[in-house]
């Protein structure tokens, strides 16, 4: 057999959690809550399976699920799709952005890419003859330049893709980000997908920039969100998808082929729990208290603290520490530390080290005391 990705192996949160629970050490490398969600969302779950939501769900979705979409699409950012015609349900983010590429990608076509990357995106353009065009930002601050952006389209550039607030650099893109971004995609008739998992996870006085708020911008793009992010469930899977009519009818057309429809009675379920706003638009505040904390009770140690604008991660310049390539540091350290991290080069498509580790602090507050102790002690 030949392969259709043949340099790609485990991913790094595969290998890192398995060394994590291979060592015992405290795991803030994979991006999930080592905590419990909401026991009345339990509850509701319990209801619809027993009330009998234990058949196939619709397609597109249920019906119940895309209207809270709608209603929470509107209260935050006055913007309004189509229940029936422009939300879809999808298993998980990672299956909307793989399904969101196969729509739009031929042979040939090349996507621009910002790395660091979520390591879904390259796969999922290459395994459809595409070409991922990479376009490196660096740290302190990871900011896109504009003119770089439009120097590297060419005729075969078919589609940018954004993830903000950015994993794993913790940045968010601002207004004027998204403008000049609605420029470049209407003057060379491209296409956008806007990864926005972590959008209700924009930190003290920034606003998350949905690029539902632009009008040109939306009637091009495919939105993609994550309810796992939002209510502490990455094990149910549960997302969507937004774009306009045209564009969903063909995202349509390949995801009934891939999944078909997901969790009926989970998304009944998530319906309930999110018609009371609260469940989302407190999100924001439970997360920054948690930031606020696991940097205050490293603030003392050798490691530098990059500010962290949105998602739920922390990255750490550790340069004063150790001169080690971050992948080699990153293992170290769960070894002789018991405690593991994302090393922030395998975001990258070259070898780029900059010297930093991106820190999950989506856990109990005794898991990041803990592991702020170990910080402190390096």
């Amino acid at each position: 057999m030949i392969s259709k990705l043949p340099k790609i192996g485990t991913t790094i949160f595969t290998t890192m959690s398995a060394l994590a629970k291979e060592h015992n050490a405290i795991n803030l490398s994979q991006g999930f809550p080592d905590f419990e969600c909401d026991s009345r969302l339990k509850e509701l779950a319990t209801k619809h399976i027993v009330d009998g939501a234990n058949q196939y769900a619709p397609m597109i979705g249920t019906l119940q699920l895309r209207e809270c979409i709608f209603n929470i699409i509107k209260n935050c950012y006055n913007a309004s799709y189509d229940v029936n015609d422009e939300i879809t349900i999808t298993a998980g983010a990672t299956q909307a952005v793989y399904t969101c590429i196969a729509t739009i990608i031929n042979a040939g076509d090349e996507v621009i890419v910002f790395e660091p990357a979520y390591d879904c995106y390259v796969p999922a353009i290459e395994v459809h003859g595409g070409k991922a065009i990479p376009i490196q930002l660096i740290a302190p601050f990871f900011k896109i330049d504009w003119e770089m952006v439009k120097s590297k389209i060419t005729k075969k550039t078919k589609c940018i893709i954004v993830n903000t607030p950015h994993n794993p650099s913790a940045t968010i893109l601002s207004k004027d980000d998204l403008l000049e971004l609605q420029k470049i995609v209407i003057a060379n008739n491209l296409y956008l997908i806007s990864d926005e998992v972590y959008e209700h996870m924009v930190f003290d006085e920034h606003t998350h920039e949905s690029v539902s708020k632009y009008p040109e911008l939306k009637e091009r793009s495919f939105i993609i969100s994550s309810f796992g992010k939002t209510i502490h469930t990455t094990g149910w899977k549960i997302g969507y998808v937004l774009a306009c009519k045209k564009l969903t009818s063909e995202f349509r057309k390949i995801h009934q082929y891939l999944v078909f429809c997901v969790n009926n009675a989970l998304q009944l379920a998530i319906a309930d729990y999110l018609n009371n706003q609260k469940n989302y638009l407190n999100v924001k505040a439970f997360y920054e208290e948690k930031r606020n904390f696991f940097v205050k009770k490293i603030s003392n140690s050798k490691f530098k603290i990059l500010e962290s604008k949105g998602t739920y991660f922390q990255l750490l310049d550790y340069s004063t520490i150790t001169d080690e390539k971050d992948t080699a540091f990153a293992i170290r350290l769960i070894k002789e530390k018991k405690l593991a991290s994302i090393p922030l080069s395998v975001f990258y498509s070259s070898n780029v080290n900059q010297k930093l580790l991106r820190f999950c602090f989506a856990k109990k507050e005794e898991t990041l005391l803990k592991a702020a102790e170990i910080i402190c002690s390096i």
